[in-house]
C-alpha cells in the first residue's frame, strides 16, 4: 500500500536531539527553539517567531493577544480544520462562517464585508494547500474597518502572495509542523508576531504569564507572573528535529513539487476533459504541500477512493463542513455555504511525501486515469 503520508528523516534529526539532550536542556526555549525561531525571522522577515506544541496552540495565543472576549465575533471559512475555530470559541467568541470560492477551498473574500458588525473583531483567513487568499482584498476590508487579521497558514509555509511569505501579512500568521506538513516534527507550530505592539505580551502568554523569558536574557533580576497564558513551548527534542529539517528545506521543498508537477501534467486531461477540478496553477504557485482534485460529486468521489484502495493506494478526502458539524450546526445563522459543502464532498487528496517515489506517482496517475477510462 502507498500510504498518504509518511514520516522522513533527511539530515541530522537524530544527531541534533541527541546534542540537545547532552546540553542538558530538554524543555522549552533552549539552543534548538532559538535556532528554529531566527532561521523564520532571518529567512522570511516575521518580526517575532516564538515555537509551540502544535498549530492550535499558536492559534490559541493569538485569541489571547488579540484579547477574547465572550459576544466578540471573529469571521472565518467553515472549510478548515476544528482548531482554528475552537481557538475563538474557547475564549467566547461567536464564529461567523463563510463560504469558499469556487475555484478553490479559500475563503471567499468578497463575501466577509456583508458579514460584518458592531461585534467583529477578526478575520481569520486560512490558506488551504497553501495558495493564498487574496490578502490585499481583506487587509483593505480590515483596516477600513478597524479589525485584525490572522492567518492560518499551517499548510502555507515556503508559500507567498505578492512575494511576501504566508503568516507574515495579516497582524499575526500560524504554521504548523505537524507530521503531514513539508516540514515536520510530529506535532509542533509556530506563531508569527507581525504587528509590533504584541510582541512582548506574546513572549509573555508563551511563558505560562510570566517574564521568566526576560529574566534568563538577564533584562530583569526576577520573573513571576504578570498575565495569562499556557505552557505553549515545545520539548528542545522536537525543535531539535524541526531544525534539521530546515536545514533542508530547499531540498525537500524541490522534491515536494517535483511531485506535485508530476501529477499536475499526469492528470491535466481529466481536468481538460471535465472529470476533475484543480486549482488554477496559473494563478499560483504551489508549495508543493498538498495535491487534491475535486470530483463532480460525492459518490464518485467515493468510487475513486476506493478504486485507488484496491490497486494500493491510500487516497483521502479532508475537512467536513464546520458550520454543519454536530457541535456548531444549532449555531450556525442558516447560510448555505454551497462550495464548501462541495469540498467536503467531493475534494480528494492524493499521497504526497517526501519519499515518495516518481514511479509510484506515475502508478498513481496511471490508475487514476484508468478509473476514468482515460
Amino acid at each position: 500500500m502507498i500510504p498518504f503520508n509518511k514520516p522522513y528523516i533527511i539530515g541530522n534529526e537524530l544527531s541534533y536531539i541527541t546534542d540537545a539532550v547532552q546540553c542538558g536542556k530538554i524543555s522549552g526555549n533552549g539552543k534548538y527553539t532559538k535556532l528554529c525561531q531566527e532561521f523564520f525571522e532571518n529567512a522570511y522577515g516575521f518580526k517575532k517567531c516564538l515555537l509551540t506544541t502544535s498549530c492550535t496552540d499558536a492559534l490559541e495565543m493569538a485569541a489571547i493577544l488579540l484579547n477574547i472576549v465572550p459576544g466578540d465575533e471573529i469571521i472565518m471559512p467553515a472549510f478548515t480544520f476544528v482548531s482554528t475555530a475552537n481557538a475563538f470559541i474557547l475564549r467566547g467568541a461567536k464564529i461567523v462562517f463563510v463560504d469558499s470560492k469556487d475555484s478553490n477551498p479559500n475563503i471567499d473574500e468578497t463575501k466577509i464585508e456583508a458579514l460584518i458588525t458592531e461585534k467583529t473583531k477578526a478575520i481569520v483567513v486560512v490558506h488551504y494547500a497553501g495558495i493564498p487568499c487574496n490578502m490585499d482584498y481583506i487587509m483593505n476590508i480590515a483596516n477600513t474597518n478597524n479589525l485584525y487579521v490572522i492567518e492560518d497558514a499551517a499548510q502555507a509555509i515556503d508559500s507567498f502572495y505578492n512575494g511576501k511569505a504566508l503568516g507574515g501579512i495579516g497582524h499575526m500568521g500560524t504554521y504548523s509542523f505537524h507530521e503531514t506538513k513539508n516540514i515536520q516534527c510530529g506535532e509542533g507550530g509556530m506563531l508569527m508576531i507581525n504587528d509590533e505592539k504584541f510582541k512582548e505580551r506574546a513572549e509573555i502568554i508563551w511563558e505560562k504569564g510570566t517574564n521568566r523569558a526576560a529574566f534568563f536574557r538577564g533584562e530583569i533580576d526576577k520573573y513571576g507572573w504578570v498575565d495569562i497564558g499556557s505552557s505553549f513551548l515545545p520539548s528542545e527534542l522536537n525543535a531539535a528535529f524541526l531544525f534539521a529539517q530546515l536545514e533542508n528545506l530547499e531540498k525537500i521543498q524541490s522534491k515536494r513539487k517535483q511531485i506535485w508537477n508530476a501529477y499536475y501534467v499526469g492528470l491535466q486531461l481529466l481536468e481538460e476533459n471535465g472529470h476533475l477540478q484543480f486549482f488554477n496553477l496559473e494563478e499560483h504557485v504551489s508549495n508543493g504541500h498538498m495535491f487534491y482534485m475535486v470530483c463532480k460529486n460525492l459518490e464518485e468521489r467515493k468510487q475513486l477512493i476506493q478504486h485507488l484502495k484496491q490497486h494500493n493506494v491510500h487516497a483521502v478526502f479532508h475537512y467536513q463542513s464546520l458550520h454543519l458539524s454536530n457541535y456548531f450546526a444549532d449555531e450556525h445563522d442558516g447560510r448555505t455555504l454551497g462550495n464548501v459543502e462541495k469540498y467536503s464532498n467531493q475534494l480528494v487528496r492524493l499521497p504526497l511525501y517526501y519519499d515518495l517515489t516518481i514511479e509510484e506517482v506515475e502508478k498513481i496517475i496511471k490508475d487514476i486515469n484508468a478509473f476514468y477510462e482515460v
